[in-house]
């Protein structure tokens, strides 16, 4: 049976750090090498500059989602995608981000480095949440006034970077996806098909981040799919996308592979398989197949693999590791507590903060719908209220007994900002350390976003001293 596309694989021969990898590192410089040498010959297997189209200007997403070591595409491998561009014909090189709820796009760059390399190599960046947006239809699903399972939000807003040069003028600039190889303790995998959930601004993301997460994500691929995607994975993490430093030689794998294609989903089936991960875990891959974004490609018998995968496939997983602290009690609603939203964002957070910044416990956090009210009545002290379902049932009850200043309310499905906002305030970690740079630069990018007119959903620098949600 003739194969419908092309994967390449290539792993990377080179030692890894020999470093414990709660010490995030600069790639040594055999490794940097070999990363360069391997995008340079999957570029070239796959077209080379004839991939280019009539503007000859390149767009490159990474996955900056944030700054916290492991959970972003490296710097070295963006520069080298780069270096291969402007070698070989590109007229301009933007390198365009979003970063997650809670961030500032143009601080992320600071923090990961990506700035540094625009410098180097002349690449534009672009911070998509300083740009004004234009209004999307989700149509994956109706509205839950037709349908108690829809969407609570129909509409959300893109980018008009994104519209412009990626959906209306698609057929004349070259975009390229740079997704990290990362597990998703509410996805599966995040590789490159997630990677563009960028594209919604931050006040769209958090309703439906819920059991109809994976229906939003094949709506945004719907509008627009990379025309190649590059999977850095120089290290993989398991147990999720966001591991805590303090558990990086458990929760990261040094596998030093790249995967590549211009078929995202065949390249991302491909992705997850190296974590042994089928359709079968990965709903939005299933839902693109079956919404026929996947360009006829089925199953992974469709896809002819250029390269050696016989060292990959045991199966790893990728919902979190029990790492929380003891003294914080966690209640979930029996009836419902959607791990894609109000369970897993606030646990994620919930677990760094306490293993990398030795967050503070006693007090309580209520997610989900569906709690024994005599269980509710014998809470004590603090409680953070999270996801919409939980305040719906709760949040009055508690906020009657317990006072405005003992409870803590982070709405929507995932209102990743409030979660933080609280947390750092629940646990006493000042924020401007958790952003790995100096403080004053720290501040500095965050004004800048602010005068550009960023709508990034952003914790204040003073939640650790101040009760703001």
């Amino acid at each position: 049976m003739q194969k419908i596309t092309t994967v390449y694989v290539r792993h990377l021969d080179a030692p890894h750090q020999q470093e414990s990898l709660t010490k995030y590192l600069p790639l040594n410089e055999a490794l940097k090498k070999e990363v360069r040498s391997a995008v340079y010959e999957l570029f070239d297997k796959a077209g080379g500059g004839a991939l280019l189209k009539s503007s000859r200007e390149v767009f490159i997403k990474p996955n900056g989602i944030d700054g916290q070591p492991y959970c972003y595409t490296r710097p070295e491998f963006v520069e080298a995608v780069i270096a291969y561009w402007n070698e070989h014909g590109a007229k301009k090189v933007y390198l365009f981000e979003n970063s997650t709820q809670s961030n500032a796009t143009r601080l992320v760059y600071a923090v990961t480095g990506y700035d540094k390399v625009c410098r180097r190599t002349g690449a534009i960046p672009v911070y998509l949440d300083e740009d004004k947006t234009v209004p999307f239809a989700f149509k994956g699903r109706p509205s839950q006034a037709d349908d108690p399972n829809g969407y609570r939000m129909t509409t959300f807003d893109m980018p008009r970077f994104v519209v412009k040069h990626l959906i209306e003028d698609r057929d004349q600039n070259l975009y390229i996806s740079l997704p990290k190889l990362k597990t998703h303790s509410m996805a599966g995998v995040t590789l490159g098909v997630k990677n563009q959930w960028a594209f919604p601004a931050h006040a769209s993301r958090g309703f439906d981040h819920n059991y109809n997460l994976a229906n939003k994500l094949v709506d945004v691929l719907a509008y627009v799919r990379p025309d190649f995607t590059m999977i850095e994975g120089i290290e993989g993490t398991i147990y999720g996308h966001y591991p805590a430093t303090a558990l990086a030689d458990e929760a990261v794998l040094p596998l030093r592979v790249i995967v590549g294609g211009k078929n995202v989903v065949a390249v991302d089936m491909v992705g997850a398989s190296v974590f042994g991960l089928t359709l079968d875990d990965v709903p939005h891959l299933k839902s693109a197949v079956e919404k026929d974004l996947s360009d006829g490609v089925k199953s992974l018998s469709d896809v002819a693999i250029d390269g050696d995968v016989s060292m990959y496939g045991a199966r790893y997983p990728y919902d979190l590791m029990d790492a929380y602290p003891q003294n914080v009690r966690v209640m979930m609603g029996a009836e419902r507590c959607c791990k894609q939203g109000c369970q897993n964002n606030p646990l994620t957070l919930l677990q760094i903060l306490y293993n990398d910044h030795h967050g503070k416990g006693g007090w309580t956090m209520v997610m989900g719908k569906g709690h024994d009210t005599r269980e509710i009545d014998a809470i004590e002290g603090r409680v953070l209220i999270v996801g919409d379902c939980a305040i719906e049932e709760v949040g009055e009850r508690l906020l009657q007994r317990l006072g405005k200043r003992n409870v803590y309310f982070s709405p929507k499905c995932n209102s990743l900002a409030s979660s933080a906002a609280a947390m750092f305030h629940l646990m006493q970690v000042d924020p401007m350390v958790f952003v790995p740079i100096n403080p004053i630069r720290a501040l500095g990018r965050l004004t800048l976003s602010k005068l550009h007119g960023s709508t990034a959903l952003v914790p204040s620098p003073l939640s650790n001293r101040f009760k703001t949600v």
